[in-house]
């Protein structure tokens, strides 16, 4: 208030503490105190001491990392060896081959339908047409391309290392180089078209531990539920898997079928079951909104001899996105789409909002930035760990900079017209305090071991050891970077969810020291990871909550005074606020 002096700032240590924390539990994403770093001296910043130690300063051992693997630079994209072996363009028309689903919406729009009606030109001027080829099945579409068939071919992203398996022998390496995808443009994130409808009893990903869920195998939906298993620290082999041939058949079988846990599938069906009394959605792609994307990709003979038609498609795709903001364009595309479905228009209609169109600006983050936690690299790398994981790929993964090829999402770049572009996937979000955030069903917990020194949250704390007799400084916990990715991940996944971030400590010295300072340690431990997360991957700083709940959960209960294991941070994942 005015007129009234101003509150000194040291006063007594323990009122201070006693706000603070008062504060971080009530606000922790607003209000908790940060871990402010001073000035050492030597070049470099650390944390602030505690007041005095909560934790036993004798504690530092325990701590084994396992060494991670090193990439190595690999040949950007392999050449193309022989004679071009597809099937020759008759009329000069390109064979493009999709699937029924809402992202083909542009290029649908673009050819002015599925027929090789309109006349499209490169950039040189040269005329060619644009056939669209319904394969909805995944494996004959790749069978369809292989052969030459077809000149582009479909799939989400995570599909693509499973194409792979056909296309490279067991060390990675081309079986026929003509063959290999080149990987030119995402076309759309799914976006509440995929998702996972479970029964009542199952609250959080964890839950599915022990009990069936039903999907189709080598698929998006398996990919999907992968995803989420893994996330939610849960094993694969923990839950017993029902395949079927298609999504629509696994709907169909979890709707039969009472002792059927979950069901992967899309829309509508997702949303049809999710009505069925004692059912509930976990979980969908509105919220794990950066987890499957749609691309195509053409045939290296083919990319090779037609870089024009190749720049064209990817240039009248973006255009077509622009139009598509218009009604008018998207009862046009609604009706376009129908014909070539054999669907009804109000259900094409309807179909638009399952997947978000990618601007040239939402591609270029995709493809070419580096630091984006949901970025092409990312997807691809994710994708062979979990298949390898399950044993459905058994080569070596092939490099993610042997398919990708962003040199028109480059060049575009260049021209006003797609460089204006913004990206229009941001969700945003509003401080909330854990309190709010929780309010929500929780979707899963990751439990991440970020090791750290006792009484620090300094996650890039260096110790000295002794190493031939001469004294050496290591990283305390050399793979806080690894698991730093990992989150960031995660988030980047769920890019339309809250990230609440839980710190912790061990209770080495429970009975000497008070709560008040074991939380404030918990509390600047979150902080710190979340603090690194918005700096390194310009997160969202309003999409984290931070909370400390300093010794009061170990990690495992039965093995309460694993010290080490309790310095600990982890992850939970709930949907944003429901809107309306």
């Amino acid at each position: 208030m005015a007129g009234q002096p101003k509150t000194p700032f040291y006063v007594t240590l323990a009122v201070v503490i006693v706000g603070l924390v008062a504060f971080a539990v009530y606000r922790s994403d607003v209000f908790a105190p940060k871990a402010r770093p001073v000035d050492t001296g030597g070049g470099g910043t650390e944390a602030p001491p505690l007041a005095q130690p909560v934790e036993d300063p004798g504690g530092t051992t325990g701590i084994t990392t396992v060494k991670e693997y090193a990439f190595k630079p690999a040949e950007r994209l392999p050449a193309v060896k022989g004679t071009s072996a597809y099937k020759p363009l008759t009329d000069g028309t390109v064979q493009f081959a999709l699937n029924v689903w809402a992202g083909w919406a542009p290029i649908i729009l673009a050819n002015n339908g599925f027929k090789a009606d309109k006349a499209w030109k490169t950039p040189d001027g040269r005329d060619f047409k644009v056939e669209l080829v319904l394969i909805d099945n995944p494996v004959a579409m790749r069978d369809a391309y292989a052969a030459g068939d077809v000149h582009i071919g479909w799939a989400t992203l995570d599909m693509v290392p499973l194409f792979m398996e056909g296309f490279v022998d067991s060390a990675g390496k081309p079986r026929d180089s003509r063959v290999m995808p080149r990987i030119y443009q995402q076309v759309d994130w799914s976006n509440g078209g995929d998702g996972i409808v479970v029964r009542e009893s199952v609250k959080t990903v964890a839950d599915l531990r022990g009990k069936k869920l039903v999907l189709g195998q080598n698929s998006p939906s398996h990919y999907f539920a992968l995803n989420m298993l893994v996330a939610g620290g849960v094993q694969p082999s923990e839950v017993k898997m029902v395949f079927t041939e298609d999504a629509f058949q696994a709907a169909a079988a979890f709707n039969a079928q009472p002792d059927i846990a979950g069901a992967v599938s899309w829309a509508p069906d997702i949303y049809n079951l999710e009505k069925v009394r004692g059912n509930r959605m976990l979980v969908t792609t509105a919220t794990a909104n950066k987890l499957i994307a749609d691309v195509w990709f053409a045939r290296a003979d083919f990319a090779k001899d037609h870089p024009g038609i190749v720049e064209s498609l990817v240039r009248g795709i973006f255009d077509a996105m622009v139009e598509l903001k218009d009604q008018a364009s998207q009862k046009k595309a609604a009706e376009l789409m129908a014909q070539g479905y054999n669907i009804p228009a109000s259900d094409a209609l309807s179909m638009l909002g399952d997947a978000h169109s990618t601007n040239w600006a939402e591609n270029y983050q995709f493809f070419v930035n580096q630091n984006n936690p949901a970025n092409f690299e990312r997807v691809w790398s994710n994708a062979y760990y979990l298949y390898r994981r399950i044993g459905a790929i058994t080569h070596t993964p092939v490099p993610f900079d042997q398919v990708m090829d962003f040199s028109v999402i480059e060049k575009l770049g260049q021209e006003d017209k797609y460089a204006s572009q913004k990206d229009e996937y941001k969700v945003q979000f509003t401080p909330a305090s854990t309190t709010e955030i929780r309010a929500e069903d929780e979707i899963l917990t990751n439990t991440v071991f970020i090791h750290f020194f006792p009484n620090s949250w300094d996650l890039h704390k260096k110790v000295t050891k002794k190493k031939d007799g001469q004294d050496v400084e290591e990283m305390y916990d050399p793979n806080v970077d690894f698991v730093l990715e990992d989150i960031a991940k995660l988030t980047g996944q769920f890019g339309a969810a809250r990230i609440i971030i839980e710190g912790h400590t061990d209770g080495s010295m429970r009975g000497q020291v008070t709560k008040n300072l074991v939380k404030e340690l918990s509390l600047n431990r979150a902080n710190a990871v979340k603090e690194a997360l918005v700096e390194k991957y310009k997160l969202d700083p309003n999409q984290f909550a931070v909370e400390g709940l300093g010794w009061d959960r170990p990690a495992d209960p039965n093995d309460a005074d694993n010290h080490a294991k309790n310095r600990r941070v982890e992850v939970k994942v709930f949907p944003a606020e429901r809107q309306g």
